[in-house]
Order: structure tokens, then C-alpha cells, then sequence
């Protein structure tokens, strides 16, 4: 336990981490200033597409805390990086309005077009018949199939709604077709922010409440990893699974109390 108060370079989940929907979790900011405190830096890294960055700025601002686009790393931002290593002719977007902004600088569409050659699909909290029609035609046509996330569920406070992964299950039973997912558990993300920072992987621990997505992320990415059971993840799923946390706390400020000695 004692290496991780090693750590500098700390990558938060949000849902389920930080907050819950406009319920922001005790101990949050007493943690981040915590960070600053040692010279550390904190990115904030999430698997929801469904929002721009400069949303969750305008999100994390009305719970009290203040930050730039620079402190996070989305989905959004591992698939623009992904998509810029292909070559694609018309790419079909299944997402919502923000998605398709953040993806404006490639060629893309939400209509049904002859050239299409690739899918890209995100949360969509905007998802309608006619999207999933499209999706099946496209599918059914062997165009190239990319998810932003993998998540079956996004929690809200009455509980939890159906994500990417939730819909990429419907489309497979419709078409027998799996999308490359993009966003966590794949390391992407991680080797993003250690470039972006600086700092090395010893120094960096990943914190989230899913072993699927936040924990198998640190492990694929060889970092540690901090479960928290503040959202969807049981300690029930950390006995049955096999993914395993380096750390498991109860909350971020059972953690900022281990870290801060408080």
C-alpha cells in the first residue's frame, strides 16, 4: 500500500468515481488538491461519448470544480486518434449531435450513403429506430465497424441506463457483426496521458468503479489500478472476476484519507 503514495500522475473515471449525475462524492475536492499539493496532475478519463469535453468542463464547473479541456481525455479523443490512422472514404456516425462535432474534421455523414466504408458509433443518449436501421444496412454491407466504448451501462441516480455496449450487443444479434472497440479496457488512453504529462508509468495509477473498463485498462496499459465500490463495481465482481484492482477503496475520500493521512 505504501507505493501508492508514490504516485503523481492520477487518471479518474468520473460516473461512479467522482460524482453521480449532479451528486458530487465527498472527499473529491479535498483529493484533487491533494494532487496539486504534491506536484502531481490529475486527468479526468471517461468512456462517455455522448459529451464534449467543454461539456464536462461546464459539468464539473457546476459541481465546484474548476478545469480546462486540457484535464480530460475522452473515447472521443483515442477514436479521432485511431481514425487518423485509416483512410476513410465517408464514415456513418450513430451518435449524438456532440460526437458528430468532434468528429467533423473527418468525412462523415448520418444518412444512408453509397460510399460509405466505415461505422462509428458512440453513447447515443439521441438513439432512434431509423440509426439502427441504417447501422444493420451498413453492417450487413461489411463497412469497417468502430465502437467508442464498450460499457453495457451508464449510471444515472435512478439507476442505470443502456450504453455502447448495450447496443452493440442488439446490433450483433441483428447482424452477427462486433464493433473494434476503442475506449477502455484498451490502453490508448493511458499512453495518451503519459505523453501528454510526462510522467512514467510507475508514477501513474488509473481510478474508476468498473473492473471491465477503468481496472482492465491499467492492467492492459501496466499501471496500477485503484477500484472504487462508489458505483457499478461489487467486491462481489472483484471475487468472481478476473480482472483484479491493485488498490480497492470505498470512495475517493476513503482514498484522499489513506493518501493525506486523514
Amino acid at each position: 500500500m505504501e507505493k501508492l503514495r508514490n504516485k503523481k500522475l492520477f487518471l479518474l473515471d468520473m460516473d461512479g468515481t467522482i460524482y453521480l449525475d449532479n451528486d458530487l462524492f465527498e472527499g473529491t475536492i479535498s483529493f484533487l488538491e491533494y494532487i496539486k499539493s504534491i506536484g502531481g496532475r490529475y486527468l479526468f478519463l471517461t468512456n462517455n461519448s455522448s459529451k464534449s469535453a467543454l461539456k464536462y468542463v461546464e459539468k464539473l464547473k457546476s459541481l465546484g470544480i474548476e478545469s480546462t479541456i486540457d484535464d480530460f481525455l475522452t473515447s472521443v479523443n483515442a477514436t479521432t486518434a485511431y481514425l487518423k490512422t485509416k483512410n476513410y472514404k465517408k464514415i456513418y456516425v450513430l451518435g449524438t449531435t456532440s460526437l458528430k462535432e468532434e468528429l467533423s474534421c473527418f468525412p462523415i455523414t448520418d444518412k444512408l450513403e453509397d460510399n460509405i466504408d466505415c461505422l462509428v458509433m458512440g453513447f447515443d443518449t439521441e438513439l432512434t429506430f431509423q440509426k439502427l436501421e441504417d447501422a444493420s444496412i451498413l453492417l450487413g454491407r461489411g463497412v469497417d465497424y468502430i465502437a467508442t466504448n464498450p460499457d453495457y451501462v451508464c449510471p444515472t441516480w435512478y439507476g442505470y441506463v443502456p450504453d455502447c455496449g448495450s447496443v452493440s450487443d442488439m446490433l450483433y444479434n441483428a447482424t452477427k457483426r462486433r464493433p473494434k472497440f476503442i475506449g477502455k479496457p484498451r490502453p490508448d488512453m493511458v499512453y495518451l496521458a503519459l505523453e501528454k504529462t510526462g510522467f512514467s508509468a510507475d508514477e501513474t495509477a488509473i481510478i474508476g468503479d468498473r473492473l471491465y473498463t477503468d481496472i482492465a485498462c491499467g492492467v492492459n496499459a501496466g499501471i496500477s489500478s485503484i477500484f472504487v465500490l462508489s458505483g457499478e463495481g461489487t467486491m462481489e465482481d472483484v471475487e468472481n472476476g478476473e480482472t483484479k484492482p491493485t488498490y480497492i477503496f470505498e470512495n475517493i475520500n476513503e482514498l484522499y484519507k489513506f493518501l493525506s493521512d486523514k
